[in-house]
């Protein structure tokens, strides 16, 4: 490695840094709470006595989940103007990752609420409870500890797939890579640095995450 690139390395530093901090991490941040409450709301809808919302909500995971995230970015960003619909592409990218959460994240919520045992909602009711009541203040409340490892995972997951808002224009930090590998011709050395601070990223979150997990253990029946 010679001067010239440690120098783009050192000169990509911080502009790859600032737009992971102030697009990338906000980005994730704002899809991923948007995404967890659609995700409750399509859990519950999955588990109603509602054949209809059933239907709808479970016709709405299929999609998601079937078709590739990539695909459903384009719809939205570049499908949507064709019908009138023109997003800004922050508001496009939010969407996306919404829904894709929403759907993933749904089946996490869903079957940690399962897992409570039948028991549970019994006491409740013994309780003089409604099926509301038990559900706000009994099953979810275990039923959100159980999902904190999977729904972690997919936050970190998230983290590395706002990569993917560059194909729509959202100036995010993978965005800012192909910016600086247009003028500096050093794509290995730009990419790997960006794949470096994505790794770094990651890691933060993966400790924060198991830390989270050993404060919720204390909470756990042994």
């Amino acid at each position: 490695m010679d001067e010239r690139q440690i120098q783009i390395i050192m000169d990509s530093l911080w502009p790859l840094l600032k737009a992971g901090v102030s697009f990338t991490i906000p980005l994730t941040l704002i899809s991923f709470a948007l995404g967890l409450v659609l995700a409750l709301i399509t859990a519950l809808a999955r588990l109603s006595k509602w054949r209809i919302l059933k239907l709808i909500f479970g016709f709405y995971v299929w999609v998601i989940r079937g078709t590739p995230l990539l695909v459903q970015l384009y719809i939205i960003f570049y499908g949507l103007p064709s019908v009138g619909i023109t997003l800004d592409p922050f508001i496009a990218s939010v969407i996306g990752f919404t829904l894709s959460v929403g759907a993933y994240s749904s089946e996490i919520m869903r079957a940690a609420i399962i897992s409570i045992q039948e028991g549970q909602w019994e006491a409740g009711y013994s309780l003089g409870m409604t099926r509301w009541q038990v559900l706000r203040r009994i099953v979810l409340p275990q039923a959100s500890r159980v999902s904190v490892p999977p729904l972690a995972n997919s936050f970190i997951s998230l983290v590395k797939d706002t990569s993917l808002a560059a194909t729509i224009t959202y100036v995010e930090m993978f965005r800012t890579a192909n910016q600086i590998v247009a003028t500096t011709y050093e794509p290995l050395l730009v990419y790997t640095e960006a794949g470096v601070i994505y790794l770094l990223f990651s890691t933060i979150l993966t400790v924060l995450q198991n830390y989270l997990e050993k404060r919720l253990s204390r909470f756990s029946v042994r």
